[in-house]
């Protein structure tokens, strides 16, 4: 197939080119140039800001386009009513932030998604991501009707996560020591490789799905616990986990979701994937994802800056005030 992918050179994108060149697939990549820009020589690459200037997308006919970075609704629109006459099918890779309450168990794709209170808002904050996903979707569908597949991702983890969501955790706990961990160990988390997402997009490319799917992992209930201590196990370490009350941490200012991935207080995380299943997506062990995140992580320099997770000066202030409780 001839494969237009918009994006193409940050986690999933990086991940969608990997495996579409693996399967034989003929590449062109749409993006401003700006990241791993040494990726993929062998690739056709057309250069532009899709906000501004789609003049490189005039031309060229594709068998479908994978647009791995859309989130403002305009910006959307533009590209697939520009390649509406030029592609047979688009993917749209969404997220199940669409959904206003992810506390509501079960949701699946029929679930109410959120409305901007200001219907005029483009600017991405994560209040309006959501809502601005959902009208992404809308403008894919409205371009390319019947010929849309919609994709609804949760939490993406694995190698080369630039947001360091997961990745804080596989990290913190080959460290060692006693580890901050938040809130019931027994609340429900989900997570997908992107190893997994990337594979599953590509074949339900090639075989011409539409329709959306929530696309997250895995197949059976996951505890926060059970993840926490399957990142201990795999790293090795003498960690252990020092679990603190969602109140103690919210009285404390500590931020939920960035600053302790994966953390929504009193929330379980059980979106319903059963639709993404049927139809082939398969999630390899979580022991493996943090392997591989642990290994990946490991070539990274020492000296970063991390982009979720607390300090580890922030967190033996709060594991000392607990303590003194």
């Amino acid at each position: 197939m001839k494969l237009l992918i918009l994006g193409g050179t940050v986690f999933l994108g990086r991940h969608i080119v990997e495996i579409a060149l693996v399967r034989g697939h003929q590449i062109t990549m749409f993006n401003r140039g700006q990241h791993n820009a040494d990726l993929f020589p062998q690739v056709e690459k057309l250069h532009g800001d899709r906000g501004i200037d789609l003049a490189a997308l005039q031309d060229g006919h594709w068998d479908a386009v994978i647009d791995t970075c859309g989130y403002v609704p305009h910006i959307v629109r533009a590209s697939a009513e520009l390649l509406a006459s030029r592609a047979d099918h688009y993917t749209f890779i969404s997220s199940i932030s669409v959904y206003p309450d992810l506390g509501v168990p079960n949701l699946d794709e029929s679930a109410p998604v959120g409305i901007l209170a200001d219907p005029l808002c483009t600017e991405v904050t994560g209040e309006t991501y959501g809502p601005l996903k959902a009208l992404c979707e809308q403008a894919t569908a409205s371009a390319f009707p019947g010929r849309a597949l919609i994709i609804r991702p949760g939490l993406i983890v694995g190698p080369n996560d630039p947001t360091d969501r997961f990745t804080y955790w596989p990290h913190r706990m080959a460290q060692g020591g006693a580890v901050l961990a938040p809130g019931n160990p027994d609340r429900q988390v989900q997570v997908i490789d992107v190893r997994d997402l990337a594979q599953w997009i590509v074949q339900m490319v090639e075989e011409g799905h539409t329709g959306i799917y929530n696309a997250t992992g895995p197949s059976y209930p996951l505890s926060m616990g059970a993840m926490l201590q399957e990142c201990i196990t795999r790293s090795g370490s003498e960690a252990h986990l020092v679990w603190i009350e969602d109140q103690f941490l919210i009285d404390q200012g500590v931020e939920p979701w960035m600053q302790l991935p994966l953390w929504i207080p009193g929330e379980e995380m059980s979106v319903n994937c059963r639709k993404a299943f049927a139809a082939g997506l398969l999630c390899r062990p979580l022991a493996d994802t943090v392997r591989d995140t642990l290994a990946w992580d490991a070539e990274r320099p020492a000296v970063q800056e991390w982009r979720a997770g607390i300090s580890v000066q922030r967190e033996q202030q709060l594991l000392e005030a607990w303590r003194n409780l």
